[in-house]
């Protein structure tokens, strides 16, 4: 195990890229490199987020001057649809750690089916691993690119993927309600985001096409051996930060609530970021926020037959960039925790 590792950082001005520099500075073993924002290149990091200013980091630069060759890792927080064919250009000893879409999906035609082009590296796409720790530490232990899940599917996937595997609910009943933050939406101008328009309301989007279905129907296919299409509906709310899913799902055949819980407490009692929570108590995105944590909770309906799922996590953090560092570090070999122990910011 390497004392210091060279990082570099695609996409650093995004709210994700802010993030890893945030949690890097409190990482022993990251050294910041490398930093790229093609529309701020030139600029100080501390310029563009000031409550960032009083880290000694190297200036932002244009992702075609960036030198490559002394980098152990790139995390890609490019928008989806620009890191393939970057990634397939970069030095073969680099690991990656991807934060957007672009290697998410395993499947090729799937993958044009959902973001309408080709995919432009199928060759790495072989040979990417899913990056849910929870799920997939062995394989990322031993990966070169790592694909980071969605924010949604993180918190969807995490409550749902052990009682798939356990087949505690019926696949053909999933229906998952899910709410984000608006730094969801990245931090480009969108007229959706505005203050006047998000500020005092909540919306809908992605309306039955949403790209982060595929995602969820392809681990919980795995996790089930069998084909698996879920109702996966997301909304935009009015803060900054934070999400919130709420899953409903029957019973499989003589499944109880008791079931569900034994098996997320086996599956996540040695878990330092999963914790399910006591029967009634209260779960919100304000518990979790500025964390690498996730809460579940688990409550039967008054419906009889049915459960209600709720999960909640930082959509920056543990839907983002702290799952990237926890990738980082099983990649490595460091300690997993590391650089993402820091407790939710309450209130």
């Amino acid at each position: 195990m390497v004392d210091k590792i060279k990082v570099g950082i695609l996409g650093a001005s995004g709210y994700t890229g802010a993030d890893l520099v945030r949690l890097a500075a409190e990482h022993p073993h990251m050294e910041l490199s490398v930093l790229t924002a093609n529309s701020h290149a030139g600029k100080r990091f501390g310029d563009v987020y000031p409550h960032l200013g009083a880290i000694n980091l190297p200036d932002l630069i244009k992702i075609e001057d960036a030198n490559w060759a002394d980098l152990d890792v790139i995390f890609c927080g490019l928008p989806h649809g620009t890191t393939q064919k970057i990634v397939a250009s970069l030095p073969k000893h680099v690991k990656v750690i991807d934060l957007s879409a672009d290697f998410r999906l395993r499947d090729v035609t799937t993958y044009k089916q959902w973001y309408g082009h080709e995919h432009f590296a199928p060759e790495l796409q072989k040979n990417a691993v899913y990056g849910l720790p929870e799920h997939y530490r062995a394989n990322i232990k031993t990966a070169n690119l790592v694909a980071c899940p969605g924010c949604y599917p993180t918190a969807a996937l995490l409550m749902l993927i052990p009682l798939m595997q356990a087949k505690l609910i019926d696949k053909n009943s999933i229906i998952i309600d899910a709410k984000s933050g608006l730094t969801g939406a990245g931090r480009g101008l969108k007229q959706n985001t505005l203050f006047a328009e998000a500020g005092e309301g909540m919306s809908v989007y992605g309306v039955a096409g949403h790209r982060h279905a595929p995602e969820i129907e392809q681990e919980l296919s795995a996790a089930l051996g069998a084909n698996v299409m879920v109702s996966f509906t997301p909304h935009l709310i009015p803060m900054s930060r934070g999400e919130f899913v709420s899953t409903y799902a029957n019973f499989a055949d003589g499944a109880t609530i008791s079931d569900i819980r034994e098996c997320l407490n086996n599956a996540y009692k040695d878990e330092p970021f999963i914790r399910l929570l006591a029967k009634g108590a209260g779960i919100g995105t304000q518990y979790v926020r500025g964390s690498n944590q996730c809460l579940l909770s688990v409550e039967e309906d008054r419906v009889p037959g049915r459960a209600l799922l709720f999960s909640t996590l930082d959509n920056l953090v543990k839907g983002s960039s702290g799952q990237a560092i926890q990738n980082m570090n099983i990649m490595f070999g460091f300690e997993e925790t590391l650089g993402l122990t820091q407790q939710p910011m309450f209130p």
